[in-house]
């Protein structure tokens, strides 16, 4: 138990500095128009944005919350299992926003359609206070339950 513990100390503190990288993009990013002229240091900026949304969203979906279940002695199950569990421990608001953050994550990854590029960027402006909004009560969940963090 104690190993898994220190686990998630590590990961609290990947979570916080992930946490933060992203808050310093979305706030680069949140006052930029979005039109189909971006310059290329708008561009970049965004894609930093997404990058760092992605993984984010990949550290607390992925791995927090799947080792949250584990110290919870929780079934692993499905990423869906996984999103819906962190809803009912208080560890996220809503579950759908996780879901919608996970597809979006997919479309990170796989999208490559330059027209398509300015929506995920739209959505990724929305959904970031969510995720960045998770670091918190992900944090103090594990101080709370786990006197870690």
């Amino acid at each position: 138990m104690n190993d898994l513990k220190d686990c998630l100390k590590q990961e609290l503190i990947a979570l916080e500095k992930a946490g933060d990288v992203l808050q310093y993009s979305y706030k680069k990013c949140r006052s930029i128009k979005l039109l189909d002229g971006l310059s290329y240091e708008e561009q970049e900026g965004f894609e930093a944005l997404t990058s760092r949304f992605a993984r984010l969203s990949d550290l607390i979906i992925q791995k927090i919350f799947r080792l949250l279940d584990i110290l919870d002695l929780e079934d692993e199950g499905t990423v869906r299992d996984r999103i819906n569990r962190a809803e009912k421990k208080g560890v996220i608001q809503r579950a759908d926003d996780f879901i919608e953050i996970r597809i979006l994550r997919n479309e990170i990854a796989h999208e490559y359609k330059a027209e398509a590029i300015y929506t995920i960027f739209e959505k990724v402006l929305g959904y970031t206070p969510k995720l960045l909004s998770a670091v918190e009560t992900i944090t103090n969940y594990a101080q709370r339950y786990f006197k870690v963090g």
